[in-house]
């Protein structure tokens, strides 16, 4: 298999005038990104850095974070890019954790970085001036060995990494501890870019938003994917809805993949009817499930010839994937390309041990798939835990249907047992994001002294409702009874990540702010 330098060079030589990426007022075609990219591996290398070296990587989508990812690729470093939000002690954690050479940084980042004591002991790249750098980048970008790469062929950048060499290092978001090093090889990083070209259909020349982080193993597939396709890559360093809709517009984006609430923000953004947004044909989400409202009124918006659910992880990048999401809201579908699936039952720790069908189970995932990874870095507790027989335990929850349909019902810590019942929050926050007063939703399971547990659903609202209201809608709905909230708390926001995913555990541990304008309301008793 060809290594992601030899996979890069492949779009130069075959599309050297195509418009590569895009960040504000840089644009590049493939040729001239290739020298920028020949320019920082020379400059890397003088600063001493050699194959199997670690870098950290504490910067925004811009392009000079595209361009260190492909150089590194080039060079066999394996990069590690984190959080640009990171808190100094976290930074701490990744730097010692990945022994890393050299830490590249910007003023977002800079904070973090100046009160890390692990960043100040290695070499530190700083972008835009920024105070604390030992070395500018931009100098990097000027290394004398490349001011002939505007005459030179794309053969003179030569790939010193092979397949089985490491390109990149993610780590997992810890929700008890630090988080875990998800290293992968070239070859991981290219099978699943394939497999993400092929499932989501693109075409030579697609141009997406590149927006999901590129310390997340979404905004990485979406920059492998657009160099397989000799596409473009339209930087967005902080999330903005109009900004985004404006690119759409004036790149004639023609695909998206993205989390479900940035879908969510581009609906809402003003003058988002008035946009051109048709250009976009194709449609794809990953990161948490996508609600039926939402899926129903992405559908009509863009009206797309092609609508993703990806269910996937840093592990093992493609799950599943269900290429038409509206046929049946909550379908993950089928396995990936690269991949074997199967839901053991919940108690079990045995990949043998199978769910029957409509059975909740967790899923677990065939590690002889080309997109998994080997294990976590300096982890062999968590290997223990999530390796079992050549098997990768998800930690997710989920059932096969009747057809044989994937359907991901949240993970095993988030499941809530109340009274003895497995409840899972998917099912229930579906349900309530159907009615029109409901503009976001979440449910957990917070601790009850009668039932163990109690179903609370937490609502972020666009028009007045009120407890009562919502539990006749679920009255009415297919949600079986023991299954309707209990309690009902409305909220100015629902808490997520950075990338947007819901975060349970800060409402569980009352980190919200409740909307004043109504009071909370109690449904006491099981039986109302």
């Amino acid at each position: 298999m060809l290594d992601l330098g030899r996979t890069f060079l492949q779009s130069v030589e075959r599309s050297p005038k195509a418009l590569a990426i895009v960040d504000g007022d840089v644009e590049l075609t493939y040729e001239q990104w290739h020298v920028r990219i020949a320019s920082l591996v020379a400059g890397l290398r003088r600063l001493g850095l050699v194959r199997g070296d670690r870098l950290v990587a504490v910067l925004q989508n811009r392009w000079e974070m595209a361009t260190l990812h492909w150089a590194t690729q080039f060079l066999g470093i394996l990069i590690v890019p984190v959080n640009w939000r990171l808190k100094p002690e976290e930074l701490d954690y990744s730097v010692t954790d990945a022994s890393a050479k050299a830490v590249v940084f910007e003023p977002v980042s800079a904070d973090a970085v100046a009160h890390s004591r692990a960043a100040q002991g290695v070499a530190r790249l700083g972008l835009d001036g920024v105070a604390g750098a030992t070395v500018c980048f931009e100098t990097l970008l000027a290394a004398p060995e490349s001011r002939d790469a505007e005459n030179a062929d794309a053969s003179a950048l030569e790939p010193l990494a092979s397949a089985d060499d490491y390109s990149v290092m993610l780590y997992t978001s810890g929700t008890t501890g630090p988080g875990k090093g998800v290293p992968r090889r070239h070859r991981h990083e290219r099978a699943a870019a394939l497999a993400h070209v092929a499932q989501n259909q693109y075409r030579r020349g697609e141009r997406t938003l590149g927006v999901m982080p590129l310390y997340h193993t979404m905004g990485v597939r979406s920059l492998l994917a657009m160099a397989l396709v000799d596409g473009t890559f339209v930087c967005i360093r902080r999330w903005n809805a109009a900004f985004a809709l404006e690119s759409i517009g004036k790149y004639g984006l023609t695909c998206l993949y993205l989390v479900p609430t940035l879908y969510h923000d581009l609906l809402a953004a003003p003058g988002f009817a008035q946009m051109a947004v048709r250009t976009v044909r194709k449609l794809g989400f990953a990161g948490a499930p996508m609600n039926d409202a939402l899926l129903k009124r992405c559908a009509a918006a863009f009206d797309p010839e092609l609508f993703v659910n990806h269910y996937g992880s840093s592990e093992v990048y493609t799950v599943s994937v269900d290429q038409d999401a509206t046929r049946k809201p909550g379908s993950a579908g089928r396995a990936g390309l690269n991949t074997r699936l199967r839901v053991v039952r919940l108690d079990s720790g045995r990949a043998d041990d199978l769910a029957i069908r409509g059975e909740e189970g967790q899923i677990v995932v065939d590690l002889a798939g080309d997109e998994a990874f080997e294990g976590y870095w300096n982890r062999p507790d968590a290997n223990a835990k999530a390796l079992r027989d050549g098997w990768y335990f998800t930690g997710d929850t989920g059932y096969l249907d009747e057809d044989g349909d994937l359907h991901v019902t949240g993970r095993v810590d988030d499941m809530i047992i109340s009274g003895g019942e497995n409840i899972s929050p998917v099912d229930i926050e579906s349900v309530l994001s159907l009615h029109p007063a409901v503009d976001e939703v979440a449910v957990v399971g917070l601790k009850d002294e009668r039932w163990g547990q109690r179903v609370v659903a937490f609502i972020k609202r666009v028009d007045f409702i009120d407890a009562c209201a919502l539990d006749e809608f679920c009255r009415n709905s297919d949600l079986v009874n023991f299954k309707r909230p209990r309690e009902y708390v409305f909220v100015n926001a629902i808490p997520k990540s950075p990338v947007g995913k819901v975060l349970r555990r800060k409402l569980s541990n009352g980190e919200y702010e409740e909307d004043e304008r109504i009071l909370r309301a109690e449904l006491v008793g099981r039986g109302v």
